[in-house]
């Protein structure tokens, strides 16, 4: 048994067919352009990923400033 019922010479079938339709060349681009798709939604992922935690980072590093800020101002009045 292979995926759901279809067996190991069915799927060969399928695939011989596919080949006869289409072609190596024309398989071997779209497999070569589904690889770069994959590739580049990855990095663009990553990229974001680094970009929402920069973002958090200078949340905080900013909240940090106002915080040291506030309390410089009100140790300063309270001379």
């Amino acid at each position: 048994m292979g995926l759901g019922g279809i067996s190991i010479w069915q799927l060969l079938i399928i695939l011989a067919i596919v080949v006869m339709i289409f072609g190596t060349k024309r398989l071997k681009n779209l497999g070569s352009d589904l690889g770069g798709a994959i590739k580049g939604f990855k990095n663009s992922m990553a990229e974001e990923e680094k970009n929402d935690e920069t973002k958090e980072l200078g949340e905080n590093t900013a909240s940090k400033v106002d915080a040291n800020a506030d309390s410089k101002s009100t140790s300063s009045s309270d001379k």
